[in-house]
């Protein structure tokens, strides 16, 4: 009896074994490969004209862990806004020839040519135009995380500031957060909430007028 007992056991956890197997077999060959999500992705922001969302930005490297929160808004071609709560009134604008970055307090706001720009912010700028991520990312591969998934590489042409960019997309190929790791070892996360597509938006937002006695100089855009 006791040996009988032990077989139906037995070929009870051979059946779920086998079902689990064919379970995560399932799951593999239903997940993307890093060039059919990143076309995903490529296809998802092509579409799109304008986007706004709420974003938390961490920054942890020299000694610092900074948080910071604010509002996104971009628009084709090349227009960016970073308009931020914390500190109220720092500002990040692409207005599409010039990145300029005020922080309230400074008696100068900063203004390089987009061309030139080598932001943190600036890996966003794919989305502004014709979005080809496996051109914009050598090294592109990907992990499933967290029921999503995980795109990786180095951005071009920041090869000697950032050793990674990660961006975590949803099934649909919408962003949801980027992670940076600077070849000194620090990280700067964005994580990206209520985000809403194609909304209209004003040539006003990405437009920057300088507060009474600030001065707009040309220099490098700070983190």
């Amino acid at each position: 009896m006791a040996r009988k007992i032990q077989l139906k056991t037995g070929g009870k956890l051979l059946l779920f074994a086998l079902a689990l197997l064919a379970f995560r077999a399932s799951v593999f060959a239903q997940a993307p490969t890093a060039a059919s999500l990143a076309k995903q992705v490529d296809a998802h922001y092509n579409r799109l004209q304008s986007l706004q969302a709420r974003y938390t930005e961490r920054y942890q490297g020299m000694g610092l862990d900074r948080t910071e929160t604010g509002s996104l808004t971009l628009r084709k071609p090349g227009r960016m806004r970073w308009a931020y709560d914390t500190p109220a009134g720092k500002l990040f604008i692409l207005d599409g020839k010039d990145a300029i970055s005020y922080t309230p307090g400074d008696a100068q706001a900063q203004r390089i040519p987009e061309k030139k720009l080598d932001d943190l912010r600036s890996p966003l700028r794919f989305l502004l135009g014709h979005t080809e991520l496996a051109k914009e990312l050598d090294g592109l591969s990907l992990t499933v995380v967290n029921g999503g998934y995980t795109l990786s590489g180095t951005p071009k042409g920041m090869q000697q500031r950032v050793h990674s960019l990660a961006l975590t997309v949803d099934a649909a190929g919408a962003i949801r957060a980027m992670r940076i790791e600077e070849t000194d070892g620090a990280v700067t996360t964005f994580n990206f909430t209520d985000m809403h597509e194609n909304i209209p938006t004003r040539d006003g937002d990405f437009i920057f007028t300088p507060p009474p006695g600030v001065a707009i100089v040309d220099g490098a855009a700070p983190i």
